[in-house]
């Protein structure tokens, strides 16, 4: 039998993994609502992912392509620390440089059961100084996806063409758009990147629905 404190991790790294499949699916990656993916049960988890009542992270790595482009694929890797000081340092964030490299991925999400220590937070800051290639995430910020709380409304990234058409029906320039910071949490969870442009709709009680945009900064 599982004790308790065990039962609870079980069943958090459960819904980490399935935040992570929504997010994918809200960034445009392929996500089924399948028994493999959004609608696996927790029992199939188990079976899966447990193992002589330790959780298996390396074997809950997902790898997808996206809808549109499947050139452009992500890695998501469950990252855990050292058993004596729950660390990650640079030599883990170095090995999945390499695997972006040599698998091709244009970019890696890392779940981490542990903290960065500040050099592994430097080396991705130096990978990431052109274009973000590494994003990552504790596993504590995922128990719950933040994007199905009541109070938080919709949010949609604008594709580029959109983005163009609402500049010229509104006349603007993409600095008279609102801002959101790239570190807001509603920003991580999408991956925006600078200038990208989100859109969110709320309900309305006049209007039925109020629709804003926001351009993402630095």
């Amino acid at each position: 039998m599982l004790s308790k404190l065990e039962d609870k991790d079980i069943l958090n790294i459960f819904r980490v993994r399935k935040t992570v499949l929504q997010m994918l699916r809200d960034r445009g990656f392929i996500v089924l609502d399948t028994f493999d993916d959004l609608e696996m049960s927790r029992q199939e988890f188990e079976y899966r992912f447990i193992k002589n009542y330790k959780i298996i992270r390396q074997d809950l790595e997902i790898k997808r392509p996206k809808w549109n482009s499947s050139d452009f694929k992500i890695l998501v890797v469950f990252v855990e620390g050292e058993k004596e000081k729950s660390t990650i340092g640079v030599k883990s964030v170095r090995e999945y440089c390499e695997r972006i490299k040599q698998d091709n991925f244009q970019t890696a999400i890392l779940i981490l059961h542990g903290r960065l220590t500040p050099h592994a937070k430097q080396a991705i800051l130096a990978i990431n100084s052109v274009k973000d290639r590494i994003e990552y995430f504790s596993e504590s910020e995922l128990v719950v996806n933040i994007t199905e709380h009541n109070l938080v409304p919709k949010h949609e990234i604008l594709s580029n063409e959109n983005f163009i058409s609402l500049l010229r029906r509104y006349s603007l320039k993409e600095n008279n758009l609102p801002r959101i910071n790239k570190n807001d949490p509603i920003a991580r969870y999408f991956g925006l990147q600078k200038n990208q442009i989100i859109k969110i709709t709320r309900p309305s009680e006049t209007a039925g629905r109020y629709v804003t945009y926001r351009r993402c900064v630095v």
